[in-house]
């Protein structure tokens, strides 16, 4: 027997679908296509995660994450990353401040742009690995901790951050720990032609986009409580961390393109974003309960940056995604492999 559905979790999951829809009209109103972009976007801010964008520069990330500001009622601040920029660039610094009244001095912490709701990290591999890690603790525990003293982010939090391929000269690679915060790792492809010819039209006349606010920061919460409402079946569950461990070389249900290219398999993260991400996905689709197609649409995105080649992979010109692909084609469902 099929237990009911929650009148609260339908009233408020049938809500939530038609914000996300206000949502990605009015950032339509800016950004021409990248419909999978914008989706994947808003289903890491929707679940409490963040975002990695990598494309060549002017596919429009940056103003993708700017228009995604103007639609919601949060605080956004953009850091642009370069060689020369230091950890307390981004986190802040204790500065010793004089009361021109007592003439007494004392230490007084000046915020840095990470105490925002949205935060920009624009073109992230710029930087050194270095600086790159005091985003660390802000995208994980959501505070940061300067001089002994832990200061408490604004919720939501979200970061996205761009970043150039890291084929391309004056970039670092992000470390492992770093990837391993986003929950998705979405790759900007070039417009089709169609599409260039809009955002020509649009950037060359006197079009102006007219992006209103239509979230608050207090219902992007309620969303965040909502999918964890949303069931996935202990038999799909299985299926998602069977699909994790099928990234791990030579592990129980390896497969044998991962044991020939993959140094380093995917970390529980992975596990823990299929799982949002999909029950997030069932919400979008009006269901209640997350299914073996929502964890297959989310399984890319959710790990090509935390499966790692090995030289023979590299050498080869192996591609992650293409690894990933094959993980899915040899990992089958439990009616499948019964079939």
């Amino acid at each position: 027997m099929v237990s009911p559905i929650d009148p609260n979790v339908e009233k408020a999951t049938q809500e939530f679908r038609a914000k996300f829809k206000a949502v990605r009209d009015e950032i339509g109103k800016a950004i021409v296509g990248h419909h999978e972009i914008v989706d994947g976007v808003l289903t890491a801010l929707f679940t409490g995660g963040h975002v990695l964008l990598e494309g060549v520069p002017g596919l429009g990330k940056t103003y993708l994450i700017r228009t995604l500001a103007q639609t919601v009622d949060l605080k956004f601040s953009r850091i642009q990353f370069t060689p020369d920029l230091m950890p307390a660039d981004i986190i802040g610094t204790t500065i010793i401040s004089e009361d021109p009244a007592s003439g007494r001095r004392s230490f007084e912490f000046q915020h840095g742009p990470i105490f925002a709701q949205i935060v920009l990290a624009d073109e992230i591999n710029r930087a050194t690995p270095k600086t790159q890690s005091a985003m660390l603790e802000a995208m994980q525990e959501h505070a940061v901790t300067v001089g002994g003293t832990r200061h408490v982010l604004e919720e939501p939090f979200f970061v996205m951050a761009t970043q150039n391929p890291i084929e391309q000269e004056g970039t670092y690679p992000l470390p492992e720990a770093q990837l391993d915060r986003f929950m998705f790792k979405l790759v900007v492809e070039y417009s089709g032609k169609d599409e260039l010819m809009t955002i020509v039209d649009r950037t060359t006349t006197h079009y102006k986009p007219d992006v209103k606010k239509v979230m608050t920061g207090a219902q992007i919460l309620g969303t965040q409580n909502l999918v964890r409402r949303i069931v996935m079946a202990p038999h799909v569950q299985e299926y998602a961390v069977r699909l994790s461990m099928a990234s791990h070389p030579n592990g129980p249900y390896a497969v044998e393109t991962t044991n020939k290219f993959v140094r380093w398999g995917a970390s529980p993260r992975a596990v823990q974003t299929l799982t949002l991400a999909a029950k997030l996905n069932a919400m979008l689709d009006g269901r209640y309960n997350a299914s073996f197609s929502d964890v297959k649409k989310m399984y890319l995105p959710a790990m090509r940056h935390r499966v790692l080649l090995n030289f023979e992979g590299e050498a080869e010109g192996v591609q992650v995604d293409d690894v990933l692909r094959d993980i899915l084609d040899r990992t089958p469902t439990m009616a499948e492999a019964a079939a």
